[in-house]
């Protein structure tokens, strides 16, 4: 059997591990061969088309981003998107394709096979972790790592100013890098899309801080919105898939609490430092793991579906199921953080 593989959306750690194994197992296990499509969709869109053999994958394992390149490109908002990627599969011999990526990427997935017949395997990726199908998703765990070392130095140099320090980390609909960093990182205000925040309640936690001599830090999602106000967006642009571009929650935070307070406040805007550069050990693991079951679903015919984590094993599961809802803050788990607030 001939394999296709792409990867959609935002780069992330541990993309390359997948890709490895993929191709390692289906090719010294089954003798299926492997093409890569370049830049996600867009590649299955054009015909841009590379051999995947074992000499490929080697030594990719501890790299970041992704050999094969990404995009967000959405086929089915392109002129005949459909009918020429079937004439790509048809003309390259695929007869299976296995895309990893988050809810966009794996939704494209999803329409292809229910819609039209074309057979697919997905592999769950997004550093923000909201797909509902799986426990964790790799790339997360980079994220989190990231963000967590970053508050851990900010600390410091909030203690030496005495000033606020605003860390806005990425989660447009799902807090789980700031709930999980700010907690790691001992933060004193944490902030999430789940959760409407009141700006007053925000201020007199940080002045509470202050009287005891400490100078807080507030971890901020992007996605995370005021009572009485909207998203922050950079422009209102929105990309392939419908999604506003977000940014400036940080800033405007601690212009508020500057106003309000009197105190002193920086942002720091981590940004694409969460994504970028060499996956963790438990993300190499997990996306290893996903890319062998992966590439034994397509082996299986199981087209249709998604590996996910459940425990400690690795599961299929429709992929229909997988991009039906995202996977958000339960209040009980934003709840526990709260004791640390203030």
């Amino acid at each position: 059997m001939r394999v296709g593989v792409l990867t959609g959306g935002g780069d992330c750690p541990g993309l390359n591990a997948v890709i490895r194994a993929v191709v390692r197992k289906g090719t010294q296990e089954y003798g299926h061969t492997f093409a890569g499509f370049r830049d996600g969709w867009r590649g299955a869109l054009r015909g841009d088309v590379r051999p995947l053999d074992i000499a490929a994958v080697r030594g990719i394992l501890p790299r970041g981003g992704t050999v094969l390149g990404s995009s967000r490109t959405n086929p089915f908002r392109e002129d005949d998107g459909v009918r020429r990627i079937k004439e790509t599969l048809a003309k390259e011999e695929i007869e299976a394709l296995i895309a990893i990526g988050g809810e966009d990427t794996l939704g494209v997935a999803a329409r292809l096979w229910e819609e039209h017949g074309v057979p697919c395997v997905g592999v769950p990726k997004t550093i923000d972790n909201d797909l509902s199908a799986t426990d964790y998703t790799f790339g997360f765990d980079t994220a989190v790592g990231v963000a967590t070392e970053a508050i851990d130095r900010l600390h410091t140099t909030a203690e030496s100013h005495m000033r606020v320090l605003v860390v806005e980390v990425m989660g447009r609909h799902a807090g789980w890098i700031a709930l999980h960093s700010g907690l790691a990182g001992g933060a004193n205000v944490v902030l999430i899309p789940e959760q409407r925040f009141d700006i007053e309640q925000v201020c007199a936690w940080i002045e509470s801080r202050f009287r005891v001599r400490y100078a807080p830090i507030v971890v901020v999602a992007e996605g995370a919105m005021p009572k009485d106000g909207q998203m922050v967006l950079k422009d209102g642009s929105t990309d392939a898939f419908g999604h506003v571009r977000l940014s400036g929650v940080g800033e405007w935070l601690a212009a508020e609490i500057e106003r309000r307070t009197g105190k002193e406040a920086r942002t720091t805007v981590l940004g694409h430092t969460q994504r970028g550069g060499t996956p963790s050990a438990f993300d190499r693991w997990l996306a290893t793991r996903f890319g062998l079951h992966a590439v034994d679903a397509v082996h299986a015919r199981d087209f249709g579906s998604m590996v996910a984590l459940r425990g400690t094993d690795i599961v299929r599961v429709p992929l229909a199921e997988a991009t039906a809802q995202l996977k958000t803050v339960d209040p009980a788990l934003y709840a526990e953080a709260g004791v640390f607030f203030g």
